[in-house]
Parts: structure tokens; C-alpha cells; sequence
């Protein structure tokens, strides 16, 4: 667990701490000294050699083995991509729906999964939505709907209108028994907590940079098993999916034999230089060091919405980052918040308060004086049983 001297170093890195108080990294993480210097490294690069192709792609290639690591990959597992669209898009343009038709996901889905696979039903897709109950999808609701005729299952690790986080192993399994493939999109989750994908058992695992990874926007990552790079050929492609990319060549395709096959054009050298020293800060703190803290954050915030009587959209024994409070005016609630320098956000009817290594216990105290003070813009409970 990380003392309070600690995190207190690690939020001084985060210049805007200075002056707000924030809590909208499920929207983008803070920015850090760390990365502020990764980008300008970028720029004293440009301005010192004007186009150091050779330069930029090995720091390309270095972003490939580093995010590798963090997830216990190989790199030629990895692709980087300029969105976690770009890579689902990739995927999806591989695979087709023959055999197998089905593409089996839950309600709570962030709408880009959805529209990807919404796309497919022109290529003979047939999308099949889980039901939620309440603010829960029970892996029970997956095992009815994921059948023989199953191609993929995509699913969110955590969701971004509640802080709901799937059964992964639970519905990898039944995925598994019925010969199905499972795709992890873990943007809203991804550097909070270790992630290991072989441990796992995904066949894809998608994220990027710009929320909890603390890096710019404009920069994706995804995992493909190697036993499946090979069998997937996709038609959504570009020079820097080729074996070679510098072979110029605009007359055979030659994709590489590597998951850079999914990738396309240039890279996003700016933010490849940008992102690295992101997810680099967050191994140095340890990511079991940002769990525990994230889970003492969350769970001292619900603890003070039960003692309110504010009814939660995220589940009692959430371990975070996010906190979703039910509101009547979602909107104003997060205005109320900025006039104490407070940074949030919403979603639909709920208040959203994402937790980061860089908040406190004083955050969560600040937030519950604004809630205290505006009560009359939350959901309240009639009867709480049970605390959290």
C-alpha cells in the first residue's frame, strides 16, 4: 500500500493538482511531467533533425516491446493503432461470417464495439445483445445467448455509464465451450490494475492510451494470440501492416506475419513518444500499489453515498476506478462540482467520479461536501440494507 507521503509524490507530478481536483480520468488521465517530456523529446527530435524516419520508428518499435510487457505479451503480439476503432475495425474486417454468424455482446458496451459489429451484419453478422439486470450482466445471460454458432464474443471489462466489471474468466469459459473467440476491450480499466492477457485466455485485448494509462489521445494498443495471427488476414490494411513497409512497394500486399498485419498508415509518432513514459510512471509506482489504492479511494466514496442514501449505479463491492452516483440533473451536478474546482463528469442520469494513484481521501472529502450541498440533484434510496 502506498503512504500518504507517497501518492502526495506522485500527485505532484500532475500539474493541474495545483489548481483542481481531478477525478475524470475515465475521460482522460492527468497530464505528467513524464509525459509533458516524452513530447517535447518528440519535438526537440524535429527540430534538431527535421525527419528522423530511422529515429521515430525505433522508438515506435520500443512503445511495441514496452506495452508488451506490461500486459505479459510478446511484441509481435502487438499492434499499435491510432484508436481502439482502428484495431476492432481491423479484427473485424478478418474474420468472416460463414460458419460461425453470431457476435454475442452485453448492453454495456461502449458504442464504438457496438457499431463495429453492427457494421459486419452487411458481411452476413448476426449482433446479439445481452440483456442487463439492473446494473449488472450476470455471466448466467451470456451462457444463454453464446451457442455453436458464435463467432466472437466482445466484452468490456469495465463499463463506462455504471463502473460495472464483467466475470472475464466466467464468460471466457463459456465462450471457450462453445469454440468461440472473446475479444477484451479494457479502456476503461487499463492501468489501474496488472493486467496479464495470458493469464487471461483472450484471443484480443484492445485499449488505449488516453484514460487510466495516462497517456495523449490518438493511440491504441491490441493483442492478438500469435496461434491466430496467421489465420486472419484483414481487409482494413496500409503501408505499415506490410512486411516491409519501406519497400514502397503499391503493387502486391505482403502483410507482415506479425500483428502488425492490423495495423495502417503512419504511425502517430507524436504520441507513441507521448504514451511510453505513461504506463512507464504507473509500473514504476507498481500496479499492485494503484489497485489498492484505487480500491481504498472507491470504497470510502460508496461508504459515504450509503451513509447519504445516494443510490449507486455501481455495485456496492466495486474495487474502481469508477464511481457512478444516480442524479436527477446529471448535468448540473457536474457544474456544481467545477465551481469548487472539481472535474468530473456524466454519463445519461449518472454523476461519474474516476479514481486515480494521483487522488486522496481529501478528493473523495471534497466531492461528498458538494454532494452534501446539492442532494436535491441525486437519486435517493429509500431504505438502505446493508452496508458496504
Amino acid at each position: 500500500m502506498l503512504t500518504d507521503k507517497q501518492v502526495q509524490e506522485i500527485r505532484s507530478r500532475f500539474s493541474i493538482f495545483e489548481r483542481k481536483i481531478y477525478l475524470n480520468s475515465c475521460s482522460q488521465g492527468a497530464l505528467s511531467d513524464a509525459v509533458q517530456n516524452g513530447l517535447q523529446d518528440y519535438i526537440a527530435s524535429w527540430h534538431e533533425q527535421g525527419s528522423p524516419w530511422e529515429l521515430w520508428v525505433e522508438q515506435y518499435e520500443a512503445a511495441r516491446t514496452a506495452f508488451a510487457q506490461f500486459i505479459n505479451a510478446t511484441p509481435d503480439e502487438v499492434a499499435i493503432v491510432t484508436s481502439a476503432s482502428a484495431g476492432i475495425n481491423s479484427i473485424a474486417s478478418a474474420l468472416n461470417f460463414r460458419e460461425r454468424k453470431k457476435v454475442v455482446m452485453g448492453e454495456f458496451e461502449f458504442p464504438t464495439m457496438g457499431h463495429v459489429w453492427l457494421a459486419q451484419r452487411a458481411r452476413g453478422a448476426e449482433v446479439h445483445f445481452v440483456s442487463a439486470e439492473g446494473n449488472r450482466i450476470p455471466a448466467a445471460n451470456y451462457e444463454k445467448m453464446i451457442d455453436q454458432d458464435t463467432l466472437i464474443v466482445p466484452l468490456t471489462h469495465l463499463c463506462f455509464k455504471n463502473g460495472f466489471r464483467s466475470d472475464v474468466n466466467a464468460v471466457r469459459q463459456i465462450a471457450r465451450r462453445a469454440g468461440a473467440l472473446v475479444m477484451l476491450d479494457d479502456y476503461q480499466d487499463s492501468g489501474t490494475r496488472p493486467i496479464d492477457v495470458k493469464a487471461m485466455g483472450l484471443d484480443f485485448y484492445v485499449t488505449g492510451t488516453l484514460k487510466y494509462l495516462l497517456g495523449p489521445p490518438g493511440l491504441a494498443f491490441m493483442y492478438v494470440r500469435k496461434e491466430l495471427i496467421s489465420s486472419l488476414v484483414p481487409t482494413i490494411t496500409g503501408w505499415f501492416a506490410q512486411t516491409n513497409p519501406f519497400a514502397f512497394d503499391p503493387q502486391h500486399i505482403d502483410l507482415s506475419s506479425t500483428a502488425r498485419r492490423f495495423e495502417s498508415g503512419s504511425p502517430s509518432v507524436p504520441n507513441v513518444y507521448a504514451a511510453v513514459p505513461g504506463f512507464q510512471l504507473l509500473q514504476e509506482i507498481g500496479m499492485e500499489n494503484v489497485a489498492a489504492h484505487i480500491k481504498k479511494l472507491t470504497q470510502s466514496l460508496l461508504s459515504h453515498a450509503f451513509d447519504l442514501g445516494i443510490r449507486t449505479k455501481t455495485p456496492a463491492d466495486s474495487e474502481g476506478p469508477l464511481v457512478v452516483l444516480q442524479s436527477t440533473d446529471s448535468n448540473l451536478l457536474v457544474q456544481k462540482l467545477a465551481e469548487s474546482d472539481i472535474v468530473a463528469s456524466n454519463r445519461y442520469d449518472g454523476l461519474r467520479i474516476a479514481f486515480h494513484v494521483y487522488n486522496t481521501l481529501d478528493d473523495v472529502q471534497a466531492v461528498v461536501e458538494v454532494l452534501k450541498k446539492n442532494i436535491n440533484l441525486l437519486v435517493r434510496e429509500p431504505a438502505n440494507v446493508g452496508k458496504p
